[in-house]
């Protein structure tokens, strides 16, 4: 503290870049300071620290670390208690740009992975940044006094030190992460895709607001008594719900029923939630993918044969590629995108897809002959996708009947309430039968890996390496713009910036001789033994602390998305 103290005196008044003086670590009665990263202006990104703080301060039970899952929850508590905490502390000192910033990256309603605390046996590591004090590009150092001597010391007494209520709430979160896990094992010793439990708050407050809707209209989910089921946790009573089993659902209703809504939910049941966020018992697998068309995204040589083929003029499509995709070639691409993937689930609301990609009825069958049709509709193709690759699928329905031929379960949303129908839909399907024809052959068709190249990731804009993300959405990586926004499970800018990070270390990686999945499998195993280091920006041992684990799915849909991808030919 003393030798920070003593900088800071003397570089009073200096030019800006004068603040690179106190990049070092320092130790305080309480904790460790590191300054990984001093910002070059005070317009600039913010300057990066690092608050170490010992086990014999903070006092954690030896339980909350005993496996991986329990770690993250208790990381991602860190977080959001320094999250509430820090704003009583950021801009107390005044200057120019970021000055007396204070901050530390905000979780949404998922417990994510994430680089802005790490928790060890031995200590607690929180990632902030900070805007080091300036008028115009002068430093101000009795202000950065204030603020690296006198304010984080007490930030760090008011949130570091637990007490008998943030005890009982790290329990509470240990035992909601372990109920959470014991459903998903017992999701896959049944072979169920998805759970949603009895009394869960499925509504958000806005399309851009991810906390639950409260009031006396909103309905708690109730279970359809042929798909309830119970099961036992660790901590409290067995829990009741809807268990989805692999095969193909439908979702039906009547339009603002609550079709989407209860998608939307299973679709983030990929992710586990926070106490209080009315999805914490809503569960997905893990590797289940929402599918949607994407007009004028580009496709790179993928095998879309299955979907679609005998293009006009004769134009194969086992390596099909488009600067311009429809509807139908998007979706289809989506798909056998996620399948090269590994995934074991699709979810898809007819909302959101290309009308043609989905249904060819009897009377246009009548019309426009198979011969003139290249398009295989996906009513032709989702059995033979679980049949023979075992992937499920689960599917909002609300003009197409047709579906009830080809569907195992069939629940009904009325009136924000779930109806198994399924013995209704069959009997309907008997006494309707179809007069339209099967098409797309006896067989699914082939899953077909790429091998990319290290020129499509190319980061450099100028002499120097941009990759970062603009929002949720969009990702810069050197002078190209990826679009996200088709990525409905992407939940968090900080999983956007962590793959961006991961575009540009797969640029490193790609030189042809492994698949799509091998690089990413390869990037995952990295991040899995080192940490976020293993994508950092900056050199080893200096935090990113802004980045939180995406999927591998999300990675590769980046990946796919890139307009400057290049893989290897035949």
């Amino acid at each position: 503290m003393e030798r920070l103290s003593q900088i800071l005196t003397r570089i009073d008044g200096k030019g800006y870049k004068a603040y690179k003086d106190i990049q070092g670590e320092y130790r305080f009665g309480k904790f460790t300071l590191f300054i990984d990263h001093v910002q070059g202006d005070p317009f600039a990104s913010p300057s990066r620290i690092r608050i170490r703080v010992s086990q014999r301060i903070t006092k954690h039970r030896p339980e909350w670390l005993k496996n991986a899952l329990r770690q993250t929850a208790l990381e991602d508590w860190w977080v959001r208690k320094w999250a509430e905490r820090i704003g009583r502390f950021s801009r107390r000192t005044t200057g120019t740009g970021k000055s007396g910033l204070i901050a530390i990256d905000r979780p949404g309603q998922q417990i994510l992975k994430r680089a802005a605390a790490v928790v060890t046996a031995d200590h607690l590591e929180v990632r902030l940044s900070v805007g080091l004090p300036a008028r115009g590009r002068t430093v101000l150092g009795k202000q950065a006094r204030q603020m690296l001597l006198e304010d984080l010391p007490q930030l760090v007494d008011e949130t570091c030190i637990l007490r008998e209520a943030d005890f009982r709430s790290i329990e509470a979160r240990m035992q909601l992460v372990d109920n959470q896990q014991a459903i998903r094992e017992e999701m896959d010793r049944n072979g169920w895709v998805s759970f949603v439990a009895d009394g869960s708050i499925l509504p958000r407050k806005s399309g851009i607001n991810d906390q639950p809707l409260r009031g006396e209209s909103v309905i708690p989910f109730r279970t359809p008594p042929s798909f309830k089921v119970s099961i036992a946790v660790p901590h409290g009573a067995p829990i009741t719900g809807m268990a989805i089993p692999r095969g193909v659902t439908l979702i039906v209703g009547g339009g603002y029923h609550g079709k989407s809504t209860l998608l939307k939910a299973i679709e983030r049941g990929v992710y586990h939630h926070i106490e209080g966020d009315g999805r914490e018992y809503v569960l997905t697998v893990p590797d289940a993918v929402k599918i949607r068309s994407e007009d004028g995204r580009r496709v790179e040589k993928v095998n879309i044969s299955p979907f679609i083929s005998r293009l006009p003029f004769g134009r194969a499509t086992e390596r099909f590629s488009t600067d311009d995709a429809s509807g139908s070639t998007s979706q289809a691409a989506n798909i056998m995108e996620s399948l090269e993937m590994g995934c074991s689930c699709l979810l898809m609301d007819e909302d959101t897809s290309a009308t043609n990609f989905m249904i060819r009825d009897a009377r246009m069958q009548a019309l426009v002959s198979k011969g003139k049709e290249p398009i295989t509709p996906f009513i032709d193709k989702v059995r033979q996708l679980y049949e023979e690759k075992g992937v499920s699928t689960i599917l909002v329905l609300g003009g197409s009947g047709d579906y009830f031929d080809v569907a195992d379960h069939v629940i009904m949303m009325d009136h924000y309430t779930p109806c198994d129908v399924t013995e209704e839909a069959k009997d309907i399907a008997r006494s309707y039968q179809l007069a339209r024809k099967r098409e797309g052959g006896e067989s699914f068709g082939e899953v077909t890996p790429r091998f990319p190249l290290a020129e499509g990731f190319d980061a450099h804009k100028g002499r120097k390496e941009k990759a970062d993300a603009l929002g949720l959405d969009t990702i810069q990586l050197g002078t190209g713009r990826i679009d996200l926004s088709a990525l409905e499970q992407l939940v968090d800018p900080s999983q956007t910036r962590a793959i961006a990070q991961i575009l540009r270390v797969l640029g490193e990686k790609a030189d042809g001789s492994k698949s799509l999945r091998e690089l990413i499998d390869e990037v995952f195993a990295e991040l899995k033994q080192q940490g976020f280091d293993a994508i950092s920006p900056y050199r080893r041992g200096h935090h990113p602390g802004d980045l939180a684990l995406p999927r591998k799915l999300e990675v590769a849909g980046a990946v796919n998305r890139l307009r400057s991808l290049e893989v290897r030919g035949e």
